[in-house]
């Protein structure tokens, strides 16, 4: 392969614009409650021992095989993968893998923005006061008022989906790294700020205790198999998004040592989140709702009774949108590369025709809440089956294709030279999880999104 890279949109400037950019994909709502919660839940300490062997096992190798591949192709993962499988698989079927990545990308980021316009709503009701010393029954009729209410989602899933497109519109250095510099250490300053508080006005000890006692008595099956399919999760694996800052990514970098740092920072990032919502919670004797019921509903409550009400409410819920926000650019760069290098688009044309069908597809996730409620098919209402198809099916069978596109495709001295660790036994270990153990894995998540297992 070249020495150079030749994408068409440019390159990160600096190796730590790419762990940003890739820790911002990584890093999202699910990181704030969706970790925690189930860290507590299955077994604390004992639980987190358990989801970094299965990040180490299975989400840091397909990391290092999206970057991988990314930068081999240099170009949009639907053509990566094309180019990649004529030449080194015999086939250009292999572009399905992008395709898929690219669609699941799409689908996601549909009901993914209009949650995140929740949270934008929420940053607007702190500000006004209105979640002011709220109780259980004023938290549950402000959050039913939010999503009851389709002209009110569908504005701040407008807001959102606008300011995500502005960003990508301004292409990757002028746009998203520019962008991601502001937002990742936004978002630690926030993250430290709050913990801060929460240390000073909630009770830390418990916190501490519910996600870091080694309670093996909670670790059953089950609570493996979510380890399992969280440690997949969490890193935006699957939807193209990594492939794609991929292929922006300068030769000469060590992808080990880069992938090594993005679960570093994720991971911490879950935990912190975790340490700031239940030092709140337990503070004030409140059930640990799961999802939005925790986010939405419980936390208000909680910091409606500390010192600096608005303040800290408002602190939180700009955290979160930080979060989102740094997703949402990475779900949606794919497509727009992939407009703009196949069909020659400008890349503000591609990015708003993107973020057009985005938005009219997130329609269907608004009216879930409200007007179509009660039309429910398989899953679920739209938004159910939108994430259900989307984070049981389309994600580990494309990251299942990625591991063995990369693990048994490419030659030894191929991926060896493109990974650029100086340890060639840390190479043989990421090839033989790539190989064997990452695949099963991923069979096993998908299997039991299935519920076959």
């Amino acid at each position: 392969m070249s020495n150079t890279n030749n994408n068409i949109h440019g390159q990160w400037s600096t190796r730590l614009a790419f762990i940003l950019a890739v820790s911002g994909s990584a890093v999202g709502l699910g990181n704030i409650w969706k970790f925690p919660y189930i860290t507590g839940m299955n077994g604390g300490g004992a639980f987190v021992l358990v989801y970094l062997a299965c990040i180490l096992m299975i989400g840091l190798p397909i990391l290092m095989s999206e970057v991988l591949l990314g930068r081999m192709g240099q170009k949009n993962p639907i053509e990566t993968m094309r180019t990649l499988g004529i030449q080194y698989a015999g086939s250009g079927l292999w572009s399905l893998v992008g395709i898929l990545g690219v669609l699941t990308g799409v689908l996601i980021l549909s009901y993914y923005s209009v949650v995140a316009g929740w949270a934008m709503n929420y940053v607007y009701l702190g500000l006004s006061g209105t979640l002011d010393n709220v109780d259980a029954a004023n938290a549950t009729l402000i959050f039913t008022g939010v999503v009851s209410s389709p002209t009110n989602l569908i504005f701040w899933h407008s807001l959102f989906m606008i300011s995500t497109a502005v960003v990508v519109g301004k292409g990757v250095v002028h746009g998203i790294e520019r962008s991601i510099k502001i937002l990742m250490p936004l978002l630690f300053l926030l993250l430290l700020v709050l913990l801060g508080f929460s240390i000073v006005n909630g009770d830390a000890v418990s916190a501490f205790y519910f996600l870091f006692k080694f309670n093996f008595d909670l670790l059953t099956a089950e609570a493996i198999l979510i380890a399992l399919g969280h440690a997949f999760f969490t890193l935006s694996l699957g939807m193209g998004a990594v492939m794609a800052y991929g292929a922006y990514l300068p030769r000469g970098h060590s992808i080990s040592r880069l992938a090594i740092s993005i679960v570093f920072v994720d991971t911490i990032v879950a935990l912190i989140a975790g340490m700031v919502i239940f030092s709140v919670v337990f503070a004030n004797d409140l059930s640990i709702g799961q999802g939005p019921g925790l986010v939405f509903q419980t936390l208000p409550i909680a910091f409606s009774s500390l010192p600096l009400t608005s303040l800290a409410s408002v602190l939180f819920f700009v955290l979160l949108v930080a979060a989102a926000w740094t997703s949402s650019i990475s779900l949606i760069e794919p497509a727009v590369a992939w407009l703009v290098e196949a069909f020659s688009f400008s890349r503000q044309k591609a990015t708003y025709f993107i973020a057009f069908i985005i938005w009219m597809l997130g329609l269907l996730s608004v009216f879930s809440f409200n007007s179509l409620s009660e039309f429910i098919f398989w899953k679920g209402t739209w938004f159910d089956n939108f994430d259900f198809l989307t984070a049981n099916l389309l994600l580990p069978f494309g990251g299942l294709l990625i591991s063995i596109f990369a693990g048994w495709k490419l030659s030894f001295n191929i991926s060896s030279s493109e990974i650029n660790t100086t340890k060639l036994y840390w190479f043989r270990l990421w090839r033989f999880l790539s190989r064997y153990i990452a695949p099963v894995g991923i069979m096993i998540i998908f299997l039991d999104g299935l519920g076959v297992i």
